[in-house]
């Protein structure tokens, strides 16, 4: 298929098989609503919940909602991954192709921003618009983040691991020693689905239970007092930093429901907090973000306690891009629109081939 000489055509990945299918539908149509068109041509492919590639040829505007696949037309694909020579292949009967430049995942959670779908691409070749294979494994995997960004020097909320079939009584044990309230986490999941707030232990069994259906393991983590903040990085080597961010909660915790409709919670961009600890704060992310080898961009999201500490809650290599989104939000309060953001990020993904 033909593209203009200078344009480069960048493959756009949305939906896909994780409980954050509709997130990344949202997230995805804000990227090629904002994708430059005098610098790039859009080749968008949508992933069904089911796992069909599916080259979408419809408006942007299908995307939210999941419209996109009754609208049309949505003509099924699949990849070819001749190193040095990937293209995307229409399965219509055709027998047409389209090359692309590089391949810009927007795709949340499992399948998407867990390494599995980078390591298709650095396998052939393709740059990759966001963090590579190993950066994004090692950020979706809560508790070997935390090991490495301990041995960075940033501190870590206490916690313990549990694989499926461990005993009742030592997960009880454990908790016990951390102390209630705590968290129950899937070791590998994201937008806090299969995440309880617990209490008492008698509310333990079923968080645990609620874990396991997200994954294998799971991480006992105390209760950081404080509020959590945020600081959106951007770069390869030479690091971009945008405005620190806070969320501000009136009850339980930031929760699904919580990060993609604030009934009851709000963001300050930027933080209310002091200009030297925004500094710290600041400063913390990029050391994680260098220590577990993120490139491109990711957003570090941090706990800040009343006395001044600083603790590293969790990396998003693929942060959304939605109207309540906080790496959008935190680039803009440093003087980066949206669509300058996503020629910035296109230009880095390139670059760090």
């Amino acid at each position: 298929m033909c593209r203009s000489k200078n344009n480069k055509n960048i493959l756009v990945l949305f939906g896909g098989c994780s409980t954050e299918h509709e997130v990344s539908l949202q997230s995805a149509a804000a990227v090629l609503e904002h994708m430059d068109p005098n610098q790039f041509r859009a080749l968008p492919v949508g992933i069904t919940k089911e796992g069909r590639w599916l080259r979408y040829l419809g408006p942007h505007a299908a995307l939210p909602g999941g419209g996109w696949e009754k609208t049309g037309p949505c003509i099924p694909c699949t990849l070819t991954l001749d190193r040095g020579h990937a293209r995307l292949l229409w399965l219509d009967g055709s027998g047409q192709a389209e090359d692309f430049d590089a391949a810009f995942p927007v795709l949340h959670g499992k399948n998407g921003e867990d390494g599995t779908i980078q390591g298709v691409f650095e396998l052939a070749g393709v740059p990759v618009i966001g963090c590579g294979t190993l950066a994004s494994a090692l950020c979706m995997d809560k508790d070997r983040a935390h090991k490495l960004a301990a041995l960075a020097g940033v501190a870590v909320p206490q916690s313990a691991v549990f694989s499926r079939g461990a005993a009742m009584g030592d997960i009880r044990a454990a908790a016990r020693q951390l102390a209630y309230p705590l968290f129950v986490k899937p070791v590998r999941a994201g937008s806090s689905f299969g995440v309880s707030r617990v209490e008492c232990e008698e509310d333990l069994a079923a968080a645990v239970q609620a874990a396991f259906c997200h994954d294998s393991e799971i991480l006992l983590e105390e209760a950081v007092p404080g509020f959590e903040v945020g600081c959106a990085v951007l770069g390869n080597e030479e690091l971009t930093v945008g405005a620190v961010d806070e969320i501000e909660l009136a009850q339980g915790f930031f929760d699904y429901t919580e990060k993609y409709t604030l009934k009851t919670s709000a963001i300050h961009c930027p933080a209310r907090i002091p200009a030297q600890k925004a500094a710290e704060i600041q400063a913390a992310a990029r050391t994680v973000y260098k220590a577990l080898g993120c490139r491109v961009f990711a957003r570090v999201d941090l706990f800040l306690t009343p006395d001044g500490r600083i603790l590293l809650n969790e990396v998003n290599t693929i942060p959304g891009f939605t109207a309540h989104s906080r790496y959008p939000s935190m680039m803009k309060a440093a003087g980066l629109k949206l669509p300058a953001l996503i020629t910035r990020m296109i230009e880095l993904g390139v670059a760090a081939q």
